[in-house]
This record gives C-alpha cells, structure tokens and sequence, in this order.
C-alpha cells in the first residue's frame, strides 16, 4: 500500500481534542505520512504536498478549504457521524471528496445512553432519589421491561446496538429504516417488526419507549412533531440521544406538563 501524505486537523477546542486526537494520530501513522495542524502557524504552507485531510469533528473553515483547494487537496475524512454542522457544499465546491465515519465513533455510547435513559423511567430514578434523601424507603415501586415495546426511528448502528441491549431485558423491538437491513443483523436481532418511512405511525402508537436515531437533515426535521407527539400512548416514553431537531421541542414540553406521555430521556437539544 502506498504511503500518502495526511494533515490531521485536530478540534479547535483543546477540550474536545483527546483523547479521541491520539486514536487518529496512531491510527495514520502506522500506514501514511501524517502531519498534525498547527493554528499557530501559517495555514496556507501546510496544505503543501497534502493528499487528503483528516478532520476531527468536521470543523475545517472556509478559509483553510481555499487553501486545501489551491494545495490540490482531494480528500477529506470528517471524524464525525452526523453532517448537519458539516460544510458539505463548500467541501464538494473546492473539489474534495467527502467521507465521515457514521456508526463508527458513537453508536456503542448512545446505545447505552438509551438504554440507561429506559431503565431510569422504569424505575423512577429521580423519583426514588428525591424519595431516598427525604428517607422514605420502598417507593415508587419500578416498572419491569419485560414484555413492553420499544420502537426504533432509524435502525442503524446505534439502533442496532440498542436493539442488542434491549432484548436480554425482554423488550419487544420494532423499527423503522429508508434502507434494506442486512440479513445477518435481522437474523441476529430478530426485531418483531422491520417497516419503512410510511409505518412511523404505526411504531409511534405501539411503543412505550420510542428512541431515535436518524441523522438531521430537511427530511428529519422534526420527525417528531405534535401530530406524532399525540399518537404515543399517555404512559410512554420518548428517548433522544441523535439529534435535537428531530423533536419539536415545544410540543414535547407541552405534552410532559399536560401528562400527556409519561417521560422523555434527552441528551440532545435543538
């Protein structure tokens, strides 16, 4: 394999840059010669030479695009699974291939956000906290999982990965996806129920944890939305760990204050 020149650019907040900047850097230095971005110094002469960009979040500038695009740049890796903060156009317009990574950096992480998101609904968690600290013991009494539905919006990696932690706790899975599913995962999941974007209603109404996964885009934008808000059952719960858009956020408020669903679980916001 042929050795290619690579510029990392890692996050322009040093907060968010490790550790995930020293998995990249050894991962492209075992096989390319890499050279690491550096904002303190002249932008334009480190494009030189430069073959492909490997960006950490997705957050090149316009600025260093032109520079990459004058350099003869003709790939760019974004380190991200979702591409809505993601200058797609201006990548594409300064001639640059586009690949990021869905799936690949995240999907083990949300699913156990999720699934710790259902098991702190079932058991009341901030209920039985508030209740513990003023020492009444023995309630509220929980909600066992076996037996209940939980619907997948989007049954990708991190659907799937919920899906595989979900069922040894005895939920039902139904899901939603715009793409055949691969039929070593279906054989493996098993998911009662595998529909396209016309059946949302239907898992909408049947679920009593409703998770999302679906990248933002106009299509997605709020998927979630008073109409939909309405046909969950007054005693579910909506779980979302993808993206805030994808909920209308002032129908959901709404709808916890009214008592109209009976929780959400977000790690997300609009």
């Amino acid at each position: 394999m042929r050795k290619i020149n690579v510029l990392f650019l890692p996050h322009p907040v040093p907060a968010l840059a490790t550790p995930w900047s020293n998995d990249v850097v050894q991962a492209i230095d075992i096989h390319h010669q890499l050279s690491i971005f550096d904002r303190e110094q002249p932008a334009a002469p480190q494009f030189a030479g430069i073959e492909a960009i490997v960006d950490l979040g997705g957050n090149i500038t316009p600025e260093l695009l032109t520079y990459a695009a004058e350099a003869g740049v003709k790939f760019l890796q974004a380190q991200t699974t979702g591409l809505d903060h993601v200058n797609v156009d201006g990548i594409l317009n300064a001639g640059l291939l586009l690949a990021h990574c869905p799936g690949q950096l995240s999907s083990v992480a949300l699913a156990q956000s999720a699934m710790l998101f259902i098991l702190m609904h079932a058991h009341r968690y901030a209920e039985a906290r508030q209740n513990f600290t003023d020492g009444q013991l023995y309630s509220p009494a929980g909600s066992e999982l076996e037996g209940l539905t939980l619907g997948l919006i989007g049954f990708g990696a991190s659907g799937q990965e919920l899906a595989r932690r979900a069922k040894p706790f005895g939920l039902r899975i139904l899901a939603i996806d715009v793409r055949p599913i691969e039929e070593d995962i279906l054989a493996q999941i098993q998911p009662e129920f595998l529909g396209g974007p016309d059946d949302v209603d239907l898992v909408v109404r049947e679920s009593d944890y409703l998770s999302l996964h679906l990248h933002l885009t106009p299509e997605t934008h709020h998927t979630i939305d008073a109409r939909r808000i309405d046909l969950m059952k007054n005693t579910a719960c909506l779980i979302n760990v993808a993206r805030g858009e994808l909920v209308d956020e002032a129908a959901l408020y709404q709808a916890l204050l009214d008592k109209h669903i009976g929780g959400a679980g977000l790690d997300v916001f609009a």
